[in-house]
C-alpha cells in the first residue's frame, strides 16, 4: 500500500501539466470559436456587399456604346476659338502610333507600375498612404490607369464605397478582358485634359494646335501635367503653372530613366508654344447667343461642328474693356452694369457685351433685358413726322401740356416755347416732342419702329413718345442701323458658315435682297439732324473725328440711359444702368454712354 501511495503521489504533478495544457487548448478553441463566431457575419456581410456591388454594376456594353453631346466651337471672324460647348473628343490614337514619351510621360505621373499590375497596385497605395502620412496631407493618390479607366467609362465620379468597390471589380474584369495596350489606349483617348477636352488628341489640338504624334517632349510632359489638376494647370490660362508642373513630370521621367540627362536638360529649356492665340478673352455673351441659334440653321446634330462667326476679336475686347471700366469708375454713381451691341452695315454683330461680369452673372443683357429708351425713342416719332410732311425748321411748340393725368416736363424743368423741330430734337426737348406726336397717330410711329428693328411690344400710350416703352439694346442698334444704311433694313445676324469637323459645309449665310424700310429724303433729314445731336447737343460727349451721329436717351429718375448712334463703319446701342432698376446719380445718356461709344470708336 506504501508504494501505491509514492507513484501517486510521484504521478500527481504530470497530472497537473496535463490538465494545464488541456485547459489552454480549451481556451484557445474557445477563442478561435469565438473569432470566428465575430469575425464570420463581418465575412459574410462583406462578402454580401461585394456580391450587392456586382449585381448592381452598370451594363458593360451599354458603357461602350453609350452616346455623347456632339461639341460645338464657336470661332471669331478671326480664326480663334471664343468657346467650345460639349465635349471636344478627337479620332482614335495609339500609344504605338505616338512618340514613346508621349504615354510615357503619362505613365510616370499616373501609374509608374502599369505593366506589372493586376489592376490594383497594392504596392502604389501602400506607397501613397506613407507619403500622405509623412506630409500630414493628402499629397499622393493611388488609383491605377485601368482604376481610372473604369471610373470614367463606366461610373460616375459621385465619392462612395459602392462606387469604390465597383471600380475594383470593373478593374479586374478590364484587366482579364483586354491587353494593357488596350487599356492605355482607352486610357489615353478618354481621359479629361481640362477645358473641355477629351483624350490626348483633343488635348493636343487645343493647346498647342497640333497632332498628338507631333507634340515635343515639353509639350507631352504639359499635357501630363494637366492630369493632376486640369483648370489649374492649363496652359492657355496659366502658362507658369503649366511650365512648373511639366518640370516635375520631365524630373519624374528622368528619375524613372524612361528620358536621358540630355533629353531632360533640353525638354526644361525649351519654350512653350505660346497658346494664347487660341484664346478669346470674354465674348462668352455672344458665344452663348451663337449657340443657341446653331439648332435654328441646321437642327439637332449628332456630330462635332464649328460654327464661323462675325466677331472681331480686337473690337470685342475693346469694348468689354471700355464698358467694364467705365462702369466700374463710376460706382460712386451707383451704376453696376451695362450692355452694348456694335454692328456693321451688314448687320454682322462685331462685338457684344451681355453685362460687366459674366462669371457673377450670365443673363445677357444685351439681347434679353427689357428697358426703357428714353429719349433714344424720340428718332422714331421725329421720322414719323417727316414723312407727315414736316421739316427740319418747321417750328413746333415747347409749351407744357396735359393729356388725361399726364403732365411731361422737360428734363431741366423749362421750356423754350417756338423752336425748330430740328432744335427741338438736338436738345431733346419732350414738351415739344409730346406737342409734334399729337399730329398724328402713335400707330404709324408704332409701325416705324417696329419694321426698323424693334421686336418688344410697344404699348400705345402718350408717353411711348418719350420712351417709356421697354426694348431691347440689340434692337436699338438693329433699328438705327436702317438709317445709317441708307434706309434699307438689315437684321442682325452673329453666324456666316456652320461645318463638320471634316470640313463639310452644314450652312452657309446667303445676304437676302435689301429692303428699302425709310425713303431717301427721310433718312437724308433724319441723319443730318442725329449729326446735330453729337455736334451742339446731348451727345457732345460722344464726338471724335470723323463722322458721327446719334441719339441719347435718359429714363424717369436716372434709371436708364443711352446713346444709340453709328459712324460711316459702323452702328452701336449702349445701355448702363442698374438689374434692379434703382435711379442711378445724375447719369444721363449724354455723359456716360456717349462716352463711351466715343472711347470705343476712337481710332
Amino acid at each position: 500500500m506504501a508504494k501505491k501511495t509514492k507513484k501517486t503521489i510521484q504521478k500527481s504533478p504530470k497530472r497537473r501539466v496535463a490538465r494545464k495544457r488541456s485547459s489552454k487548448k480549451t481556451f484557445k478553441k474557445h477563442l478561435l470559436k469565438m473569432a470566428f463566431i465575430s469575425i464570420f457575419p463581418a465575412f459574410i456581410l462583406l462578402g454580401g456587399y461585394v456580391f450587392y456591388c456586382y449585381l448592381t454594376l452598370p451594363d458593360i456594353n451599354v458603357a461602350f456604346s453609350k452616346t455623347r453631346q456632339p461639341s460645338t466651337t464657336i470661332i471669331a471672324e478671326n480664326g480663334n476659338e471664343i468657346k467650345t460647348f460639349g465635349n471636344t473628343f478627337s479620332s482614335v490614337v495609339y500609344p504605338k502610333d505616338l512618340p514613346s514619351y508621349v504615354p510615357d510621360a503619362i505613365i510616370n505621373v499616373e501609374d509608374r507600375r502599369f505593366y506589372q499590375h493586376f489592376g490594383f497596385d497594392l504596392i502604389g497605395l501602400t506607397r501613397a498612404a506613407l507619403t500622405n502620412v509623412f506630409k500630414k496631407r493628402y499629397a499622393q493618390g493611388a488609383s491605377t490607369i485601368t482604376q481610372q479607366v473604369a471610373k470614367n467609362l463606366f461610373l460616375t465620379p459621385q465619392k462612395s464605397v459602392k462606387r469604390k468597390v465597383q471600380e475594383l471589380l470593373l478593374s479586374f474584369w478590364l484587366e482579364h478582358k483586354f491587353t494593357k495596350e488596350q487599356i492605355l489606349t482607352l486610357y489615353l483617348n478618354r481621359v479629361y485634359l481640362g477645358a473641355g477636352t477629351y483624350g490626348i488628341e483633343a488635348a493636343a489640338n487645343k493647346y498647342f494646335g497640333k497632332s498628338s504624334v507631333d507634340l515635343t517632349l515639353k509639350e507631352a510632359a504639359v499635357i501630363a501635367g494637366l492630369l493632376k489638376a486640369p483648370s489649374r494647370y492649363n496652359p492657355i490660362y496659366s502658362k507658369q503653372n503649366a511650365l512648373e508642373r511639366a518640370n516635375v513630370v520631365l524630373k519624374v521621367m528622368l528619375d524613372q530613366k524612361s528620358i536621358s540627362q540630355e533629353q531632360y536638360q533640353k525638354a526644361k529649356n525649351e519654350p512653350l508654344h505660346d497658346t494664347t492665340k487660341y484664346k478669346v478673352e470674354g465674348a462668352r455673351h455672344f458665344a452663348d447667343m451663337a449657340y443657341q441659334e446653331v439648332n435654328r440653321y441646321i437642327g439637332e446634330r449628332d456630330q462635332d461642328i464649328y460654327v464661323s462667326t462675325t466677331l472681331d476679336q480686337e473690337l470685342q475686347q475693346k469694348a468689354e474693356q471700355i464698358l467694364r471700366d467705365m462702369v466700374l469708375i463710376n460706382k460712386k454713381n451707383n451704376v453696376t452694369e451695362g450692355a452694348l451691341v456694335i454692328l456693321d452695315y451688314n448687320g454682322a454683330i462685331k462685338a457684344l457685351v451681355g453685362g460687366i461680369d459674366y462669371e457673377k452673372s450670365q443673363f445677357n443683357r444685351a439681347t434679353e433685358a427689357l428697358r426703357q429708351p428714353g429719349s433714344a425713342f424720340k428718332t422714331f416719332v421725329y421720322i414719323t413726322a417727316l414723312q407727315h410732311s414736316f421739316e427740319p425748321e418747321d417750328i413746333i411748340s415747347d409749351r407744357p401740356v396735359k393729356i388725361g393725368r399726364w403732365t411731361p416736363q422737360n428734363i431741366n424743368q423749362k421750356y423754350y416755347g417756338d423752336v425748330s423741330m430740328a432744335f427741338a430734337f438736338e436738345h431733346s426737348l419732350n414738351l415739344a416732342t409730346v406737342n409734334l406726336s399729337r399730329h398724328f397717330s402713335l400707330n404709324d410711329v408704332i409701325k416705324n419702329a417696329k419694321k426698323m428693328g424693334i421686336t418688344t411690344d410697344l404699348k400705345k400710350t402718350p408717353s411711348i413718345v418719350l420712351g417709356t416703352s421697354e426694348v431691347k439694346v440689340i434692337d436699338m442698334a438693329s433699328a438705327y442701323l436702317s438709317i445709317a444704311n441708307g434706309g434699307y433694313g438689315a437684321w442682325p445676324y452673329a453666324i456666316e458658315e456652320i461645318y463638320s469637323k471634316d470640313g463639310h459645309q452644314l450652312y452657309r449665310r446667303h445676304h437676302d435682297e435689301d429692303v428699302r424700310i425709310l425713303d431717301e429724303k427721310t433718312v437724308r433729314q433724319i441723319t443730318k439732324m442725329l449729326e446735330n445731336v453729337v455736334r451742339s447737343g446731348t451727345a457732345k460727349a460722344a464726338e471724335i473725328s470723323g463722322f458721327v451721329a446719334g441719339k441719347t436717351g435718359t429714363s424717369q429718375d436716372y434709371r436708364d440711359a443711352w446713346f444709340v448712334g453709328f459712324t460711316d463703319k459702323y452702328v452701336a446701342a449702349i445701355w448702363v444702368g442698374n438689374d434692379d432698376n434703382s435711379a442711378m446719380k445724375n447719369i444721363t445718356g449724354g455723359n456716360l454712354p456717349a462716352k463711351i461709344f466715343a472711347q470705343i470708336m476712337k481710332d
